[in-house]
């Protein structure tokens, strides 16, 4: 999930309420009809022209899919349509056109996070799902015509396009957290492998910031400003202490030390280690505060991988870098689930054409091209194993296992109040507007009502 900007952020593990396994089928509002359309999977018809409404595409691949696409079907052309940076400007623009029961966007690129949501509201069509086992190998995600195989994609992904046991979104890309570091300047203070705990990655902040070519590097980023990355960053704090934001039984769950533990450490870091800017940085200014080579270590998304080693001149630390898993209090940490699925709005008109172009995007060939082009995580499971993919993404067996390991952000129905809610306490403790623990305390009243069954 990169969380985006390109095309990053998430996860469907069944932690809130209405989402989870757990927790009561008849607990969100709806009926057991699914779309907009009356339901099931009926009503996938119609060919023609087609929007597909996304992110930024900087690498300029998505066009020339898209470009490839329009060759092939001169009489159902796809118009991309790019939102803003910011997942929560994309989240509203495809909200406020989903309430006006517009036409005017076809396929949906989502966030992984927004599927519940998004469903339970029936702004989403319900896909064809075929059996998940005895699949496609990778070769393509239709396995018999009309029904969508997913059974060649990580299963972690496929979890987060599904909604009460149904199929809504088709996972296109995936993501995941890393640990970025300069592994130039690591070697010339004599540390020879990343750090695997905090204080680790702070004792080798010491000794890089005491070379002359460390002395004016900062020691560490994650992002810490009032987005959907200060979620991001809070889940991933939080759940390395063995805290949660929501617990199993789909209550919030921040009245504990462990919980305490994970906020503390964004609110140290933020005073001590990072960048004075750090509140004001988002992901893309994180990428280029990066490629500046102006931080040591950096938390960040896949996307970056490729960006960061151009070889333009756009970036100071191509070939000095490398990626680790994200370090912890007492061991490795764990990384946020992210990722970008594909549905189709409910009130679109030809259906038919934007199955199959998602079908298209989403296939083991578009994804390895955009492996390729972009460094964004695919949702192919045997791209992972590629020889040729991991020789030039060394840190595809790193990210393949963040990835079956990453801890979800809440999913919930009412997700944009949860998230808003999540950011602006956290967003509080660590500019010093509130202790820690009355940041927890508000929070934990605030998501109680959000998250009741």
């Amino acid at each position: 999930m990169r969380r985006i900007p390109p095309n990053g952020g998430t996860p469907l593990a069944g932690i809130v309420a209405c989402a989870a396994l757990a927790l009561s089928l008849t607990a969100c509002g709806g009926d057991d009809d699914g779309g907009s359309q009356g339901g099931g999977t009926a009503g996938l018809e119609g060919r023609g022209p087609i929007t597909f409404v996304t992110g930024k595409d900087r690498s300029g691949n998505l066009q020339k899919q898209v470009d490839a696409w329009n060759s092939d079907h001169p009489q159902e052309q796809v118009r991309v349509i790019e939102l803003p940076d910011e997942p929560n400007d994309q989240r509203q623009q495809m909200i406020q056109n989903a309430t006006t029961k517009s036409d005017a966007y076809s396929v949906l690129n989502l966030d992984v996070v927004w599927t519940a949501e998004f469903a339970a509201n029936r702004w989403l069509v319900e896909l064809p799902m075929a059996s998940l086992s005895g699949g496609s190998g990778g070769s393509s995600p239709q396995a018999e015509k009309g029904k969508i195989d997913l059974s060649a994609m990580l299963p972690a992904t496929v979890k987060t396009g599904q909604y009460r046991g149904r199929l809504y979104a088709v996972p296109s890309t995936s993501d995941a957290g890393m640990l970025y570091y300069r592994e130039d300047l690591l070697e010339k203070a004599g540390i020879a492998e990343p750090p695997k705990t905090y204080q680790e990655m702070w004792d080798a902040c010491d000794k890089v910031q005491k070379l002359p070519e460390g002395e004016d590097a900062d020691c560490y980023f994650t992002e810490v400003n009032k987005t959907e990355s200060m979620t991001i960053s809070a889940v991933e704090a939080i759940t390395a202490a063995g805290g949660s934001i929501i617990g199993p039984d789909g209550k919030p769950a921040l009245n504990t030390p462990q919980a305490r533990q994970g906020l503390e450490f964004l609110v140290d870091a933020k005073k001590t280690r990072m960048p004075k800017e750090a509140v004001t940085l988002d992901t893309e200014g994180g990428r280029r505060y990066f490629q500046s080579g102006k931080l040591v270590f950096q938390r960040q998304w896949p996307y970056q991988y490729a960006l960061a080693n151009e070889d333009d001149g756009s970036s100071e630390v191509a070939g000095k870098f490398a990626v680790a898993p994200l370090p912890g209090p007492d061991g490795p940490g764990v990384a946020n689930l992210g990722g970008h699925n594909l549905a189709i709005s409910a009130f679109a008109a030809n259906k038919a054409t934007s199955l199959d172009f998602i079908n298209y995007l989403t296939g083991a060939d578009a994804q390895r091209a955009n492996l390729l082009a972009t460094s964004q995580a695919p949702t192919i499971a045997a791209l992972y194993d590629d020889p040729e993919m991991v020789k030039k993404f060394p840190y595809l067996p790193v990210l393949k296992k963040a990835i079956e390991t990453a801890e979800p952000r809440p999913v919930a129905v009412k997700y944009g109040d949860v998230t808003a809610a999540i950011q602006g306490e956290m967003y509080d403790a660590v500019t010093g507007k509130k202790p820690a623990e009355q940041a927890l305390n508000d929070l934990q009243a605030k998501l109680g009502p959000l998250t009741a069954q």
